[in-house]
This record gives structure tokens, C-alpha cells and sequence, in this order.
């Protein structure tokens, strides 16, 4: 008998302490809810330009559009991010239910979101053919990768075309896409020039990006995510893998330079706001000996640049190790955590990212953080006051890196739960697999066909993290995501 993986999802989310459905009184709300008058408002109309969206098949909280266009100086790229603050004020029935899940949670089997869908892939998505309202970050970006010159404003925008990841990404590398969906977004594609063009120009843009980041010690990692393929009755049928590709890329390195031109914003006018910070790795003498072991050298202190390099030769002459070496340092970095920042503090920055300043700002329907900061900068914009105190960022910073941790519990449980029915009937196997935590509970491990991680139940004494071991499968419980491995060498 198998599980019914969508009604564990919804039992985890409980558990964890989640809002698994939006509260009646806040649905109520949404119904109270309508697009404002757009002709009447006295902001930017920027509804003529040629906006695009790219992101999942299957997503429909669309956050944010790009637009570029080429000048003498750089590729100036607009950035529209949809105005979710419009229909969600603060304390409002919709706010405080947002506030306590401060993210929706992506299980792969069921989407549980922060804001009732009529809003989150409705009124405040940016859907294709649909006028919003937005809060648009403009940026110049020069050949060496600078955002030479920016602005934040609210304007209204109108998408033009929604795209895919795959499909782009099967566009630009001159591909033939795998899906019928891919497909549909080629021919959309390859029917309009204008927007071939676009694409070209924020491709470029971003490579731009890229490289100034990577020269500045920006890490860069072997990314891959895994979602549950399940039946309509709930039974799992395999693990479908995704992988970052050339679409994915462009649209993190656009997004990344809008979070950081966002923090920079706020400071320049003298708000206070909430960063995302990556401290300096918690176990870099790890990192030091994971390193040694491949021959590499790296300094006795933490140094980005150093790591960064460390990563490339691995990704250039170890490539089929590469995924495990990336994973084990991804481990040994520690978490991201949001703080409060007031103006002219010394905030540590994000080390992976070697960005100074950063600030979540692109995705207001999916998560709180970025809706707190919208609102901040709508504060500047309009000439008021912060919508919050310091005391209430530090506060909310706190609770929603408190809330991100368990809601990467639930994903994680429930994506262990589903290799767990997979692997039922591989009790016995061997896995070849790679040491991923070292706790004072134990060692975990992760296999890579299919990519799981589980515990490994014998001692697993002297193992560390990014330890290739060899794995036999002992015992695996669906309905709690029990995986359970013996050391076979």
C-alpha cells in the first residue's frame, strides 16, 4: 500500500508549524480586492515596452519581467517586480497570514503558497497579456559587468511573453527542446524577432554579470533540484531532476543584481533594511582539507576568491566528481540568514555571492522577506517614513530565517519521502554516495541515482563531509522518510 505523498505534505506542513490552507478571513480579503485604475495614476507607463518572463513550466506566481535595451555605455536592463503591497497592506488579515508562513513551500507534490492563488497567480502575478502595477529596478549594465547607473521607481508594465527555463535555455544553445511545452516556447520565440533580440541582449547582459562576480570570487556550484512525478491518486512514480541551465543563469544573475542595486537603494536614502547574509564558512578548515585531498591549496583563513578558483579547477578537470565536491562545500558554507540593517551599520554580506549588499526584493508573491522590502521601498518613494522599526525587522528577520529553515525541512522530508517509495524494493543495493552531515547525531550521506540523502546508521566513525563512500541500502520507511544506509567498505 502506498502512501498518499500529497496528504503527507499537508501533515508535515502542520507539523512544522505551517498554515497548510490561507485562513477564511483571509481569502475573504482577497475577495475585497480588485486591479487599480491604471490610467489614472500619475506614475510611469511602461506598458509598450517588450517585457518577457522566464521561469518554470508550471509556475504561475509570476514575480518578475525583464526588458534590456542596448546603449552606447551597456545594456540598460529593467527589472519589474510585480507591486504585491497593492493588495496586501500591512496588518491586514492577508499580511498576517503571509507573516506566519513567510514563504510558500514548494514540496514538488503539492504547492502550498504564502498568498491565496487569487492573488499570488492572479491579480498580483505578471501574467502574460495582463496590465500591473510594479516596482521596476533599472540598471546600466557596462561590458565589465558594473551596474554603472540605477533607479527604482513604480511604473505600470505589461508582459508580452511568458517563457520557460528549458525553452530559452533550448533557444539560445540552438537545441531542440524536449517537451511539448519547450516546443510551444520555441515557436513563440522564433515567430517574433523583437523578442529574440531581447533575449540576446539580457543573455548578454547577464554573462556580463557573471563574470564580474566571478572575478570578484562569486562561487559558482553544480545546482540541481528533484521533484516527486506523481500520479493524480497521489502514488509516486519517479524523481524528475532539474538542473540550472543557460535560461536559469541569466534570469539569477539579473535577479542578483537587482537585490543588491535594492539594498544600495535603501542605504543611499538613509532606510534600514533586511539582508541576506552568508557569514564566513563555519567549518573552512574542512574546506582546507576537502581541498588538500584533490590537491589543491587553499589559505588558512576563509577567502572567497581562493574558493572560487578551487571550484573552477574542479568543475574544469574533475567534472563527473564535480556534483559531489560542490554539494560538500554548498554543506560546509553553513546557512543563509536574514538580519536587520540600519542605515550605515556593518552588515557581514553574502560570501558565496561575494556581494556586500543584498537584499531579497524579486519575488513579493513567494516570499515575506521581499515583501518587507517593497514596502520599504515604497517608503522612499513616497517620501514617508520606514514601514518598520528596527526593532520589528530584527524581529522579522529572526522568524522568517527561522520559517525558511523548516520550510526547507518539509521540502526536504517530503522529497525523502517519495525516493523512499522508489527505493522499496532496493533493500541490499549498493550506492556509491558522498558524506553530506556530520552531527553529533550522526552522518548523513547522499546517493546520486536517484539523488537522495539519508542517514548512515552505522557509526561512520572518522567520515567527514565530501567523503566518497561506497553504501548499502538497509531500510527505508515512506511515510516517515526514513532512508537508512550501512557503510558497504
Amino acid at each position: 500500500m502506498y502512501p498518499d505523498i500529497r496528504e503527507l505534505a499537508r501533515r508535515a506542513m502542520i507539523e512544522r508549524g505551517f498554515l497548510a490552507e490561507i485562513p477564511e478571513d483571509a481569502r475573504a480579503e482577497v475577495e475585497t480586492k480588485a486591479e487599480p485604475a491604471f490610467d489614472a495614476l500619475k506614475i510611469r507607463d511602461l506598458r509598450s515596452l517588450l517585457w518577457s518572463s522566464i521561469d518554470n513550466d508550471e509556475s504561475r506566481d509570476l514575480d518578475q519581467i525583464e526588458y534590456a535595451k542596448s546603449e552606447p555605455g551597456g545594456i540598460r536592463v529593467y527589472v519589474g517586480i510585480a507591486d504585491v503591497d497593492w493588495f496586501v497592506h500591512e496588518d491586514s488579515m492577508l499580511d498576517r497570514a503571509a507573516k506566519h508562513n513567510t514563504t510558500s513551500v514548494y514540496t514538488g507534490v503539492r504547492t502550498f503558497p504564502m498568498l491565496p492563488e487569487r492573488l499570488s497567480t492572479d491579480l498580483s502575478s505578471l501574467n502574460e497579456g495582463e496590465e500591473r502595477l510594479a516596482i521596476v529596478v533599472e540598471m546600466l549594465i557596462t561590458d565589465d559587468g558594473r551596474a554603472g547607473e540605477s533607479s527604482v521607481y513604480a511604473a505600470i508594465i505589461k508582459n508580452k511573453a511568458r517563457l520557460t527555463y528549458n525553452g530559452v535555455a533550448a533557444w539560445l544553445e540552438g537545441a531542440a527542446g524536449s517537451s511539448e511545452i519547450d516546443g510551444e516556447i520555441l515557436s513563440k520565440i522564433e515567430a517574433n524577432p523583437e523578442l529574440q533580440a531581447q533575449l540576446r541582449l539580457q543573455d548578454q547582459a547577464a554573462e556580463h554579470l557573471r563574470k564580474a562576480r566571478h572575478e570578484a570570487g562569486a562561487l559558482a556550484f553544480h545546482s540541481s533540484d528533484v521533484n516527486p512525478v506523481v500520479s493524480t491518486e497521489g502514488v509516486v512514480l519517479d524523481l524528475e531532476v532539474r538542473r540550472q541551465n543557460r535560461a536559469t543563469a541569466l534570469i539569477e544573475d539579473l535577479m542578483i543584481a537587482s537585490n543588491e542595486t535594492t539594498a544600495q537603494f535603501l542605504d543611499q536614502n538613509g532606510f534600514p533594511s533586511l539582508r541576506r547574509v552568508v557569514n564566513t564558512p563555519e567549518r573552512w578548515d574542512r574546506i582546507v582539507s576537502l581541498a588538500a585531498s584533490l590537491g589543491h591549496e587553499l589559505p588558512p583563513e576563509p577567502d572567497v576568491k581562493s574558493l572560487a578558483e578551487f571550484l573552477d579547477a574542479q568543475r574544469r578537470t574533475n567534472p563527473a566528481h564535480f556534483p559531489d565536491v560542490s554539494l560538500a562545500v554548498v554543506k560546509l558554507l553553513g546557512r543563509g540568514e536574514y538580519v536587520a540593517r540600519a542605515p550605515r551599520d556593518n552588515t557581514p554580506g553574502h560570501f558565496a555571492l561575494a556581494a556586500h549588499a543584498y537584499s531579497h526584493s524579486t519575488a513579493p508573491n513567494r516570499r515575506f522577506p521581499d515583501l518587507i522590502t517593497q514596502r520599504l521601498l515604497k517608503g522612499v518613494l513616497a517620501g514617508a517614513s520606514p514601514a518598520y522599526s528596527a526593532g520589528e525587522l530584527a524581529a522579522l528577520a529572526a522568524h522568517c530565517t527561522e520559517r525558511e529553515d523548516a520550510a526547507n525541512k518539509v521540502e526536504r522530508f517530503v522529497k525523502k519521502c517519495a525516493a523512499a517509495v522508489l527505493l522499496q524494493n532496493k533493500i541490499g543495493h549498493l550506492f556509491d554516495g558522498v558524506v553530506t552531515g556530520v552531527t553529533d547525531r550522526g552522518r548523513w550521506a547522499r546517493i546520486s541515482h536517484p539523488p537522495v540523502e539519508g542517514k548512515i546508521i552505522d557509526h561512520g566513525g572518522g567520515l567527514d563531509v565530501g567523503d566518497r563512500v561506497r553504501l548499502r541500502l538497509a531500510f527505508v520507511n515512506p511515510e516517515r522518510g526514513f532512508i537508512d544506509f550501512e557503510l558497504a567498505n
